[in-house]
């Protein structure tokens, strides 16, 4: 079992980054339908060249992009942690490592995200974003990573990356995760933006949560049950706290044939 060191290193997943508004509060602060595009401070990350992540309103699983903007939700950046590599892995399916070919088991997840660009016109696709997402296995193994217990150096299961289509969406195929100890269930992303030359222009990081009864349903499944009872729910993860509601993902399917979850969220970039 992993354990926590004594002193946090500054990118660890026990900070958080950047400031979270309610949709209430959002709405006061800028009014319905007139969210301005320097909003950005308001949400994670903001500031010059800093991406303000927000959830157009009409979330549901299967949005292919949001039209018009009665008012947006800010997401809250929360830290990258310390498992964040840039393997530059352009590919769908992410659960078999390049190298072995090997593939991870656990409970079949296609995760999709909507992305979109949050304007004074409304919330449209925005094509062409990097999407990178990581996360544990079903034992709470990162790849790439050293740790108490582990090492998987040159390993890059569970890793990957694609660039949204013109309807702003990406898919994923990969599996629920397991746990580790001090965290909750989570799985990382990140969003970039580039110029011409492939410079990145914005860089936005954040997490994705579950429900825990879902978690409970999901864990208590060959292989993860060998892992035994996880040490840290989302009420008591330090992440969580901060704006992890706003990040729960709601699933369709079921453990035994797969599940499936669509996140929405918009970006107030050029």
């Amino acid at each position: 079992m992993n354990t926590l060191p004594a002193q946090l290193p500054p990118d660890d997943d026990d900070a958080q980054i950047g400031s979270i508004y309610s949709r209430r509060r959002a709405l006061k602060l800028f009014g319905i339908g007139t969210l301005l595009a320097g909003g950005a401070a308001l949400a994670g990350g903001g500031g010059p060249g800093g991406a303000g992540p927000m959830n157009p309103m009409g979330t549901s699983a299967g949005t292919t992009g949001v039209t018009g903007l009665p008012g947006c939700v800010v997401r809250p950046e929360q830290t990258q942690g310390p498992y964040w590599v840039d393997e530059k892995l352009n590919r769908r399916d992410i659960r078999a490592d390049g190298k072995t070919g090997a593939v991870k088991a656990g409970v079949p997840l296609t995760l999709d995200f909507v992305v979109s660009r949050v304007s004074t016109s409304g919330c449209q696709p925005r094509a062409d974003v990097m999407v990178d997402i990581w996360h544990c296995d079903a034992l709470g193994v990162y790849s790439d990573a050293t740790d108490p217990g582990y090492s998987t150096k040159g390993q890059n299961f569970l890793r990957g990356y694609q660039r949204t289509d013109a309807g702003g969406k990406v898919s994923f195929s990969t599996i629920f995760p397991g746990w580790y100890a001090g965290r909750a269930v989570h799985i990382h992303y990140r969003l970039r933006t580039l110029d011409g030359s492939g410079k990145v222009t914005s860089d936005f990081a954040s997490q994705l949560f579950f429900p825990e009864t879902l978690i409970d349903q999901v864990h208590a499944t060959a292989p993860y049950k060998s892992k035994g009872k996880r040490d840290t729910l989302n009420a008591t993860d330090q992440i969580y706290k901060n704006g992890g509601s706003q990040m729960l993902l709601t699933t369709t399917g079921t453990v035994a044939s797969g599940l499936h979850a669509t996140f929405d969220v918009g970006l107030n970039l050029g």
